[in-house]
C-alpha cells in the first residue's frame, strides 16, 4: 500500500544503540518498526472512516472488524520489536529500578505522535485550534525523543530495567491468534494479469488455462468469497493490506482443495495498492503481468466506439490500474502478434531452468568407430561456431546406449539460434557424407526461443525429459536453458501423440511387405510406450516395453522375438519370418484400440 503519511524517525540515541545488534536482528527490527508505523497509520484512517455519518450499519461493522484486526497486529508487532530491543538491556543489574513500559511501547507512542502532528498540520489549514496545537505537539515529540534516548542510555549501563514485553492481548475467541498469512505449500505459481481496457487480459488468462492447465480466478470473486466467510459486507472498504490478506487466504483455500493444480491466474488487477501488499505477502510466488498496448490498438480490437473504451479506461485508472505497470514483474507489449504474446506467457508460467547436463563423447555411446568418429567431427564443428550453438545430443537408442548397427537411426537434437541455421546445415551435409550410409540421420533442429516458449512436440518433450533425467549430451553451452518437463506433461503428450502413431501404424500394416518390418516394429514399440505412459508405467528399451504391454487392461501379451533377433533377421534379409509375428502383434493392438474407443 502506498504510504500517505510521514515516515517514523527514531531518535539518535536509539539508532546508535541498535547498530550494536546483529545484522539479522537489526533488519528484523527495521522491518517490524516500519510495519508498526504503517499499521498505526491504517488504524488512524479506519477510525476516521468509521465516524462517517452516512455509513450503513454493515459498513460500521466492517470498520470495527478492521480496527480489531489492526489493533491485534499492532500489539503483535510491538511484542516482536521488544523481543529484539530487550537484547540492549544489561541483564546483570537485577536491582536496577524497573521502568514503567518497554522500549517498543515508547516507539509506538512516538509513531502515534508523528501521525498526530501530520494530521494536525493538515487540519490547521482550515482549523485555528489545530494550528495552535501544532507547536505543542512538536515540543511533545522532542521531549519524548529525549526521554527515549535517556531510557536507552540507562538500560545499556544497567541503571534501569525493562518490564516483560508480553502483552497477552485477546481479541475475539481465544483460538483466534493473529498470524501473518503466508502462501500455502500447495499454492504453485500465481500470475496476476493487469492492464487497461481491451489490452488482452482475458485472452491471456484463457490461453494459460488451455495451454498450461492454469486455473482462472477473478479477484472480485475471491474477495467476495472471503468476505462472505468472514461476515464482511464490503471488502473493498477495507485497507489494501487487509484485502491482500483476504485474497491470499482464499487462494490458499482453493489450492488446498485442488492439490493437482499448480498454476493460477487472477484477473483483473486494477488496484495498485492491494496488489503491492499481495506481492509483499507472496513474494516470487506471485508474478504480476501488465499488458500494454496503445489506445488505438485496443479500441480497434474491442469493436466498441473509442469513447466507450476511453470511459472504461478512466474508471480503471481512477483505481490505479495504470500504476500496476510500475509494480509488474513483466510488462508485455501486446500490440504485436499473438505468437509473441503466447511465447512470453509460456515463459512466465513455466520459466526455463539452467541445469548441469551430463556431457560425454560419441565414443562413450556404444557406436561403431566410424560412426563415433563422424559424430565427434560434427560436434567439434558445431562447438567451434560459438554461443550460437546451445546444445548437441543424440537421443533415442544412442542416448540409451542401445544403438544397433543397421537397425537404429541417429536421432540428433541440435539447439541453435536461427542465425546459425546455415552453418548447421553445412555441418549436417558433411556429417551425412562422413557416415557414408552407415546409419540414417534424423536431425531435429530447434531454436532456444522455441524451447523456452515450450513449443514442444511430444517426441521433443520426451527427449528433453530424458536429458534432465541424466541421459548424456555431446555439447552444452554453460548458459543453456531448457524447459522442465514433468511426467504428467508426458502423460498428456501421450494422449495427443497416440492417435497419430496408430494412424501411421495402420497405414504401415496395410502395406506390410518385408521392407516395412523395421518401421512397423518401431511404431508398435512407440504405441506401447505411449499406452504404458498413460497408465503411469514407465519402461525403456523395446523388449521391456513390449513385455510390459500386457499390463494395460484387456491387452494380451505379444509373441514378438527379442529386438536382437528381429534386427539380425532384418539385416540378413529374412524379414518374412519376423514380419509375421510383428504384424500379428500390430493386429492385436489395433483391434484392442478400436474396441476401447467404441466402448
Amino acid at each position: 500500500m502506498a504510504q500517505n503519511f510521514p515516515p517514523l524517525i527514531l531518535p539518535p540515541g536509539l539508532l546508535q544503540a541498535v547498530t550494536g545488534l546483529r545484522d539479522k536482528d537489526r533488519r528484523r527490527l527495521d522491518d517490524t518498526v516500519a510495519r508498526l508505523h504503517s499499521v498505526n497509520g491504517r488504524l488512524w484512517d479506519t477510525e476516521d472512516r468509521v465516524r462517517g455519518a452516512l455509513l450503513t450499519a454493515a459498513q460500521v461493522a466492517d470498520c470495527k472488524r478492521e480496527i480489531d484486526q489492526l489493533n491485534a497486529e499492532r500489539n503483535a508487532l510491538a511484542e516482536r520489536a521488544d523481543e529484539v530491543l530487550e537484547a540492549l538491556a544489561d541483564a546483570g543489574r537485577a536491582d536496577a529500578p524497573l521502568h514503567t513500559e518497554t522500549l517498543a511501547s515508547v516507539v509506538d507512542r512516538l509513531s502515534v505522535l508523528t501521525l498526530r502532528i501530520w494530521h494536525s498540520e493538515r487540519a490547521a489549514v482550515r482549523n485555528e485550534l489545530a494550528r495552535r496545537r501544532v507547536p505543542t505537539l512538536y515540543r511533545q515529540r522532542e521531549e519524548l525523543c529525549a526521554a527515549l534516548d535517556t531510557l536507552v542510555a540507562d538500560i545499556l549501563v544497567g541503571r534501569r530495567r525493562l518490564p516483560s514485553p508480553a502483552r497477552y492481548k485477546l481479541y475475539g475467541r481465544e483460538d483466534a491468534a493473529v498470524t501473518e498469512v503466508r502462501p500455502s505449500r500447495r499454492l504453485g505459481r500465481v500470475i496476476a494479469v493487469g492492464g487497461l481496457s481491451e489490452c488482452g487480459k482475458s485472452t491471456s488468462a484463457e490461453f494459460l488455462r488451455r495451454a498450461c492447465g492454469a486455473q482462472r480466478l477473478k479477484i472480485g470473486f475471491l474477495l467476495r468469497q472471503a468476505a462472505h466467510r468472514q461476515g464482511l459486507a464490503d471488502p473493498y472498504a477495507l485497507s489494501a493490506r487487509r484485502q491482500a490478506e483476504l485474497l491470499l487466504t482464499e487462494l490458499n483455500r482453493f489450492a488446498e482443495a485442488h492439490v493437482v493444480t499448480r498454476l493460477f491466474t487472477i484477473e483483473s488487477v486494477h488496484d495498485d495498492a492491494s496488489v503491492t501488499e499481495l506481492k509483499r505477502l507472496m513474494g516470487d510466488t506471485l508474478q504480476i503481468v501488465y499488458l500494454d498496448a496503445p489506445f488505438d490498438v485496443r479500441a480497434e480490437r474491442s469493436g466498441m466506439p473509442a469513447q466507450a473504451v476511453a470511459a472504461k479506461d478512466e474508471i480503471k485508472m481512477s483505481r490505479g490500474a495504470h500504476q500496476v505497470a510500475a509494480l509488474a514483474d513483466h510488462v508485455i507489449d501486446n500490440s504485436g502478434s499473438i505468437t509473441a504474446l503466447r511465447a512470453r506467457l509460456r515463459r512466465i508460467a513455466a520459466p526455463p531452468v539452467t541445469g548441469a547436463l551430463r556431457i560425454t563423447t560419441p565414443y562413450g555411446l556404444g557406436l561403431p568407430a566410424a560412426v563415433a568418429s563422424a559424430t565427434a567431427d560434427f560436434t567439434d564443428a558445431l562447438r567451434a561456431y560459438g554461443p550460437g550453438i546451445q546444445l548437441v545430443a543424440l537421443t533415442g537408442s544412442p542416448g540409451e546406449g542401445a544403438w544397433i548397427a543397421g537397425w537404429s537411426d541417429l536421432d540428433l537434437l541440435v539447439v541453435a539460434g536461427h542465425e546459425a541455421t546455415g552453418r548447421v546445415h553445412k555441418a549436417l551435409d558433411r556429417y551425412r557424407t562422413a557416415l557414408d550410409g552407415a546409419a540414417d540421420l534424423g536431425p531435429t533442429l530447434v531454436s532456444p526461443g522455441e524451447l523456452t516458449a515450450r513449443c514442444l512436440t511430444p517426441r521433443l518433450a520426451f527427449a528433453l525429459y530424458q536429458l534432465q533425467q541424466g541421459r548424456p549430451v555431446l555439447h552444452a553451452a554453460p548458459d543453456v536453458e531448457l524447459p522442465r518437463v514433468t511426467r504428467d506433461e508426458l502423460a498428456l503428450a501421450a494422449v495427443r501423440e497416440l492417435p497419430q502413431v496408430v494412424l501411421t501404424m495402420r497405414r504401415l500394416r496395410a502395406d506390410a511387405r518385408p521392407e516395412a518390418l523395421r518401421q512397423l516394429y518401431k511404431h508398435l514399440v512407440l504405441a506401447c510406450r505411449l499406452l504404458l505412459r498413460e497408465h503411469d508405467q514407465w519402461e525403456s528399451g523395446p523388449d521391456r516395453i513390449l513385455a510390459a504391454a500386457c499390463r494395460v487392461p484387456g491387452l494380451a501379451a505379444f509373441s514378438v522375438p527379442p529386438l536382437a533377433e528381429v534386427s539380425t533377421i532384418w539385416r540378413d534379409g529374412g524379414s518374412e519370418t519376423a514380419l509375421k509375428s510383428v504384424t500379428a502383434a500390430v493386429d492385436r493392438l489395433l483391434a484392442w484400440y478400436a474396441a476401447q474407443l467404441a466402448a
